[in-house]
């Protein structure tokens, strides 16, 4: 492979300067404009595309302008027309060759752009009133000498409050003046297969188009970033299969004595993930895997048994979990089934129970660590740190998990989540992971009666409730997230807790996001000892939360939660032995597509089922809602619209990396422009170590 000289990343400074480098923008119009479009650089503003044109090319006539249409019309100012009185609108009476019409102002500082006599270029929305063509509140007005900036094809970007489409358009075009051309970092046979333009002519057509643009320049955007992804994804992947690393090999004691502690043969699909973990961990490779299991699939014990290995191999391991609560839960089954000591570390551990526990880990004698964050601190030193699990994966950032995997010399990676997350979203997400799935359950996990009703029949199930709890039976009750407001969600909660506490009385417990961490995992505690019945919550129950007697679960408003999510709100009953149910309270007037997302859940329990119909029903850009699955956004792609060119990317990058591991050719030089562009830093700094 042929060396050339990198191409300079000073390249790409026009793009990374400031918003308020662009003309027109001062301080406070930067603010909002950085608050709309994600970021505070000249990019930024290049990558809030637009999501639809307005074609004001079609010049008509009064007479022949269409009601409900867009219209752009040459026309002479004939007279004014006052209101008659206080609160009607002023009218401006316009003139061409085929008749009259006017024009409606509700706001007289518009006058002065109509003065009688002059000849105007106006566009706006036209409607019949009174067998007149009239026009209220033009969206152009304009005379001979600004004709030049009339934007006959119109884009029209999402836009949020202080920031109107002049403002948009204005910072768009200065920032389109700044663009360098970049050299390409596409290969030309696909670009000459999918008929798409270069990086900045497909810019150009999106933000500053001469006819309406077909689909060519968004999908060619939607693959750099794609691209950019997936060649990140490959560079780590051949990192990992470079890597000197350890085999981690056991002679399987400990696992052993931890089944005949557990009670119960793994299933199929434990044993199958277990099988690919233990290959993974016993070539002298770092593993990165991500084990998916559905809701009560047994990957905790999986994870365990993963663990054993490493300890049995004569090193360490950790288990990692988002909350506190979560994490205690797991520290509580690593002792039933452990044949080695556990230690738990988390940031209410303080004093001398802290020093003691953070020299066994020091020292090697600590085997086997749970814990929450606490354990990324710098004063937690690993003898030798061999695995890391990571449960809830996505509530951990990408540089906590690098911070984890930095305290062994190569640790070995094994990442949970019970959230069921299609192929397409998997392959973008994770797609510098090796995946593991199980899909059946353990035996003895009870299935779920889910059942539909209606907020008016409030009261039957206030009374189902009621017989659940005379039979031994306790009930999670979850509010809403009511227009994506946290303080409203809280007040929903609040709401219901009261309502409910005055019909059970010191029986009903509650916990929402919001409340100190000590008082929610008390009233937690409260309700898994048994000495309340029912917890009223919010989503904070959603993942982990383990009470075997819950059998009752009931979702206030579930027409306004994500399948997937509440597939995992309903996985937090049918532990136990007790039959157990799911009650979806919905609005009384419920729309087609909410009801068939209600009526599936209804009908079957498969998690990934369910997360691909979601992904269907709602989008991929929503399919389990970013802030419930934490997934990392797109700014190009659409997941779903592009679904196609995901496996194009894929493909394309690794075989790139075949044949310019170091990206030093032509195209390897701009591809590194290209994961600058997009921040890859991991990719980038995975080059610059070799």
């Amino acid at each position: 492979m042929a060396k050339s000289q990198p191409v300079s990343l000073e390249i790409l400074a026009p793009l990374r300067a400031p918003i308020t480098s662009l003309p027109g923008l001062g301080p406070r119009l930067a603010v909002l404009l950085s608050r709309l479009v994600g970021g505070e650089t000249v990019r930024d503003v290049l990558f809030h595309l637009p999501v639809e044109f307005v074609d004001r090319r079609g010049v008509s006539t009064i007479k022949d302008a269409k009601p409900g249409a867009m219209a752009t019309l040459r026309i002479e100012v004939i007279r004014h027309e006052p209101p008659g009185r206080k609160g009607q609108p002023h009218r401006v009476v316009i003139g061409d060759a085929s008749g009259f019409g006017e024009i409606v102002l509700f706001h007289a500082a518009r006058l002065v752009q109509f003065p009688v006599g002059a000849k105007l270029l106006i566009s706006g929305k036209v409607e019949m009133f009174a067998d007149r063509m009239t026009m209220a509140h033009p969206d152009y007005v304009l005379n001979q000498a600004q004709e030049a900036g009339f934007p006959w094809i119109e884009p029209v970007w999402p836009l949020s409050a202080g920031v109107v489409p002049r403002i948009m358009r204005r910072a768009a075009l200065g920032a389109l003046e700044r663009l360098p051309m970049l050299p390409e970092w596409q290969s030309a046979s696909v670009l000459k297969y999918r008929g798409w333009p270069g990086f900045k002519a497909a810019l150009t057509a999106l933000h500053a188009p001469v006819a309406i643009p077909d689909d060519k320049p968004a999908a060619r955007l939607a693959y750099d970033e794609l691209l950019a992804r997936q060649i990140a994804f490959a560079l780590v992947r051949a990192r990992r299969r470079k890597r000197a690393g350890r085999a981690l090999l056991g002679d399987g004691r400990l696992r052993t004595a931890a089944l005949r502690r557990f009670g119960f043969t793994p299933t199929q699909g434990q044993l199958a993930a277990l099988a690919e973990i233990d290959k993974d961990m016993a070539s002298p490779h770092q593993m990165l895997r991500l084990l998916q299991g559905d809701v009560g699939s047994g990957k905790t014990l999986v994870a365990v048994l993963a663990m054993l290995r490493a300890v049995e191999a004569g090193a360490q391991a950790a288990l990692l979990a988002p909350t506190e609560i979560l994490a205690k839960q797991h520290y509580e089954v690593l002792q039933k089934i452990s044949p080695v000591p556990v230690v738990f570390l988390s940031g209410n551990v303080k004093g001398k129970a802290r020093t003691v526990i953070l020299g066994a880990i020091a020292d090697g004698s600590a085997q086997m660590v749970v814990g929450t964050h606490a354990i990324f601190q710098k004063s937690v030193a690993f003898h030798d740190l061999a695995l890391a699990v990571i449960d809830e994966q996505h509530r951990f950032g990408v540089d906590q998990r690098l911070a984890l995997s930095a305290k062994g010399e190569v640790t070995d990676l094994l990442v949970m989540t019970a959230t069921p997350i299609p192929r397409t979203l998997l392959l973008t997400h994770w797609g510098e992971m090796e995946i593991s799935r199980i899909t059946e359950k353990p035996e003895g996990r009870q299935p779920i009666t889910t059942t539909m009703h209606k907020l008016s029949d409030l009261e039957k199930v206030l009374a189902a409730i009621e017989r659940a709890i005379n039979q031994g039976g306790r009930v999670y009750w979850v509010c809403p997230l009511v227009v994506e407001s946290e303080v409203l969600d809280v007040t929903a909660t609040e709401m219901r807790y009261a309502a409910l506490q005055a019909r059970f009385g010191a029986q009903v417990a509650m916990a929402h996001g919001q409340m100190p961490p000590e008082a929610r995992d008390a009233a937690l505690a409260e309700f898994a000892a048994g000495r309340c019945k029912i917890l009223v919550a919010t989503t904070v129950i959603e993942v982990g939360v383990d009470v075997r007697e819950a059998n009752v679960m009931v979702i206030e408003h579930a027409e306004r939660f994500g399948l997937a999510q509440l597939h995992q709100l309903r996985g937090r009953v049918g532990r136990g032995a007790a039959k157990s149910y799911c009650l979806l309270l919905h609005t009384d007037k419920l729309g087609v597509t909410s009801r068939k997302r209600l009526a599936l859940l209804r009908e079957t329990e498969d998690g990934f089922v369910i997360a691909d119909e979601d992904h269907r029903l709602r989008g991929a850009g929503d399919a389990l809602g970013t802030r419930q699955s934490g997934l990392p956004g797109y700014r190009l792609a659409d997941v779903e619209k592009h679904e196609d060119l995901l496996p194009m990317a894929r493909q394309d990058a690794e075989m790139l990396l075949q044949k310019d591991a170091k990206l030093e050719s032509e195209r390897g030089k701009a591809v590194r422009l290209l994961l600058n562009l997009f921040d890859q830093r991991d990719a980038i700094n995975t080059l610059r170590a070799g």
